[in-house]
C-alpha cells in the first residue's frame, strides 16, 4: 500500500511476530491448545483441539484455562478428545487386546491339532479371519 509520501511501513517487522497462537484470555500469553465455541442456539460451549486456523467467533485457550471452563447457568459443556493425544486404555480395551492375542494364536494350534482344535463348529459361521466371523444370514 502506498501513500502520497511513498511505500507504508509496518510498525512490527514481520520476523518478530511469533507463529504460536497464544490463549485469548486478558493478560495470558501462554501458548493456545484447545479452541472454545459457543453454540448459542444449543446453549452449548464446545471446547475441543486446536482449530487449524484462527476464526473470529472461537476462542483459543491455553491448558490452565481449559481446564478451568465453566459455562454459564444453564449451558452444557461438551470437550471432544483430541485425535493425536494418547488415549488412557480401558479394562474392555485391554480385555479385547488379550482375546484378539488368543485368537491370533488358535489357528496355529489347530493346524497342529489336525484342524479340529476340539472346538464344535456354529451351523451359522461360514467364514472366519483372525477374530471375526461371517455368520450366516437366519434366513438361509
Amino acid at each position: 500500500m502506498e501513500s502520497r509520501r511513498g511505500p507504508l511501513k509496518s510498525a512490527v517487522p514481520s520476523n518478530i511476530v511469533s507463529p504460536v497462537r497464544r490463549c485469548s484470555r486478558t493478560a495470558c500469553g501462554r501458548p493456545a491448545v484447545a479452541t472454545l465455541t459457543y453454540v448459542y442456539a444449543d446453549s452449548t460451549a464446545v471446547l475441543g483441539p486446536l482449530a487449524t486456523y484462527a476464526e473470529p467467533h472461537c476462542y483459543d485457550l491455553c491448558a490452565e484455562h481449559s481446564e478451568r471452563l465453566t459455562a454459564p447457568r444453564g449451558w452444557e459443556v461438551v470437550r471432544l478428545l483430541d485425535g493425536s493425544a494418547p488415549a488412557r486404555p480401558s479394562g474392555d480395551d485391554l480385555e479385547a487386546l488379550a482375546n484378539a492375542v488368543r485368537e491370533a494364536a488358535r489357528p496355529q494350534e489347530r493346524a497342529a491339532e489336525g484342524g479340529g482344535g476340539g472346538r464344535t463348529a456354529d451351523p451359522m459361521e461360514v467364514a472366519r479371519r483372525g477374530h471375526l466371523r461371517v455368520l450366516r444370514s437366519p434366513d438361509n
